[in-house]
């Protein structure tokens, strides 16, 4: 099927700004995106047109949550970056960057996993639970392992956790599991929480700070105005802001201007030859 967008929209930076990491790329320009039960292939065709493997009910019903296409992001880029002027030239650098709607379980799961490891260390990790612990997932263009649900890891011990390149956050998805599979804490009915309330229930899972607290607010529950701070931004905001917190300028847009923010100082720093 072939859909239209016109709003920004780049695949190579939604998928490298550290947000997901299941995406495949493929040598034609195909990327392959999973999220839960839904595998979705999509290719840039033309200027705004893109080939999609999902059917049209799937697109709407699935896909354009998850790429957060309800937003006009071209229209907050031009008016956010206003704002502050090492914000503007973030923006400009990130332009086709959205922030992904995903599964609230596989985010808590995936940022303990991403503590003090690199982007393809914490990919390796994921697509190992995914690997041993996941189910199949089948549709007429692609078969992949899903994410393993709590209940498909609750007989899984820590140790097996760890051989899958979990180190000593095994303990923490353990811990995370537990919490999850037994109800003690909700995924679901914490979703209607307001966002400090959510961030401090996410925080009674052991080994979860304010950062990864953030990035399941912003990532899997769409709480945008979550702006995580983590080793790159903190340089940014020492290095580009003089220090100065810049996001309470940006209120509900603040964790998107985060990800451009994020996307800006990591290939900076890869051009740059430093890390």
């Amino acid at each position: 099927m072939q859909i239209e967008i016109q709003d920004d929209f780049d695949l190579e930076k939604i998928s490298s700004c550290g947000q997901c990491f299941r995406v495949k790329f493929y040598d034609d320009g195909t990327y392959r995106f999973i999220t839960g039960d839904h595998i979705i292939r999509i290719r840039k065709s033309g200027e705004n047109t893109y080939e999609v493997s999902s059917n049209e009910n799937e697109w709407n019903k699935i896909w354009r949550t998850y790429f957060d296409l309800g937003r006009d992001y071209r229209k907050l880029r031009e008016q956010e970056g206003k704002k502050h002027p090492f914000v503007q030239e973030a923006v400009e650098c990130g332009r086709g960057l959205r922030v992904l709607r995903q599964d609230p379980w596989e985010m808590l799961v995936t940022f303990i996993i991403s503590q003090r490891k690199s982007i393809p260390a914490i990919a390796k990790a994921v697509e190992l639970l995914a690997e041993k612990y996941g189910h199949l997932v089948e549709t007429e263009c692609d078969r992949a392992m899903s994410f393993p649900t709590p209940e498909e890891l609750q007989e899984v011990t820590e140790e097996e956790l760890r051989e899958c390149g979990l180190g000593y956050r095994a303990r923490y998805v353990y811990d995370a599991v537990d919490k999850v599979a037994s109800g003690k804490l909700d995924l679901t009915a914490i979703a209607d929480h307001e966002d400090a309330l959510l961030f401090q229930e996410l925080l009674t899972v052991y080994g979860v700070g304010k950062k990864v607290a953030d990035c399941v607010c912003l990532f899997g529950y769409g709480r945008t105005a979550r702006a995580p701070v983590d080793v790159w931004i903190a340089r940014a905001i020492r290095e580009e802001c003089g220090g100065e917190n810049p996001f309470p300028l940006f209120g509900g847009d603040a964790g998107i201007i985060q990800q451009y923010i994020f996307y800006y100082k990591k290939n900076i720093s890869v051009r740059a030859g430093t890390n």
